[in-house]
């Protein structure tokens, strides 16, 4: 597949840009900046083309494919710019910044035939499908509830795009995404928000920590999720049955030289089984290749309905507000 960059964001340079041309199949043909020498300097290390204008490079026809790594608030801008070109679209997530927004690209996705596919990459790590057979295998009996968090120290600077309202900053779009991601993926689109609270800081304007309680009622499950900035850092979920607990410690940033562990606790006995490492990054590009090339692009779509609506109950009943 022919590759188009549409920012020299430090994602796409330092993980994702090397993951595309990972792939034998893939070529990076362009990156696009706003300045013709921010995009050559981006280009330059990777052999391809710099593009002027996010626009220039979307009117190319020797590019099918698009990745998105700008700041939250220019992927519905960007995203259906690419699908009226005719382009599929990878996208940073949170691929939208609300409800709306993700029910109209994806019906214009939908139209057109083309994929549109929310960049987390975790969910294709190998650890998880560790933890999945052993849930299968009954490791720790009935599963009762699920537990996730993800938060970090302070970033550094007030610079941080993440610190910006108008740029679609704030925790839930960011770190709370995943563990809202990590629910649905782990156990399905039913889930719906029940109760949620937000934090401000009110310094930058935005979303600072939070959490939220989903429940599916089909299945008896419920998880409870939190998230947030300038907090000890946690990266995991657990999954607490009948008869143990599961704990993937490195959930959402298991670089591909490092050895995840699972905690596997039952009766009394722990133990830390730690997995191979696994580039979740290729994997993923592997599976983008994969469903444009098959034409099989209605799951993503609909995953990425699932996760708009998750966020759109955490910001309707959380207290969200835009102070940009």
């Amino acid at each position: 597949m022919k590759w188009g960059i549409l920012g020299a964001a430090n994602i796409a340079l330092r993980s994702v840009i090397p993951a595309i041309k990972g792939i034998e199949a893939n070529e990076v043909v362009a990156i696009a900046s706003r300045s013709q020498a921010t995009a050559d300097a981006a280009a330059q290390p990777f052999g391809c083309a710099g593009v002027e204008g996010y626009q220039a490079l979307l009117d190319r026809n020797d590019i099918e494919v698009v990745y998105i790594p700008l700041p939250n608030s220019l992927h519905y801008e960007w995203v259906t710019k690419a699908l009226e070109a005719g382009k599929h679209v990878l996208v940073e997530k949170s691929a939208f910044v609300n409800l709306r927004e993700a029910e109209s690209a994806v019906a214009l996705a939908r139209s057109k035939g083309l994929a549109i596919v929310e960049n987390f990459q975790f969910q294709h790590h190998s650890q998880h499908r560790t933890v999945k057979g052993l849930l299968q295998d009954g490791a720790i009996g009935e599963l009762r509830s699920i537990r996730s968090s993800f938060g970090f120290p302070p970033f550094g600077g007030d610079a941080n795009i993440r610190y910006k309202p108008e740029l679609g900053g704030g925790a839930l779009l960011d770190s709370g995404a995943y563990v809202l991601k990590a629910t649905s993926f782990l156990f399905g689109g039913n889930f719906e928000v029940q109760a949620a609270h937000l934090t401000y800081n009110e310094q930058y304007g935005v979303d600072w920590f939070g959490g939220a309680f989903l429940v599916d009622k089909e299945q008896g499950l419920f998880s409870e999720v939190a998230w947030g900035f300038e907090n000890f850092y946690q990266c995991n979920y657990e999954l607490w049955g009948s008869k143990g607990k599961l704990t993937a410690t490195r959930a959402f940033t298991a670089k591909a030289d490092f050895k995840p562990s699972v905690i596997l606790e039952q009766n009394g006995k722990t133990e830390e089984l730690v997995l191979e490492a696994d580039d979740h990054f290729h994997n993923m590009l592997t599976h983008v290749n994969r469903i444009v090339a098959e034409k099989n692009t209605e799951e993503e779509l609909n995953k990425i309905l699932v996760q708009a609506r998750l966020l759109d109950g955490v910001q309707r009943l959380g207290g969200f507000r835009t102070m940009g």
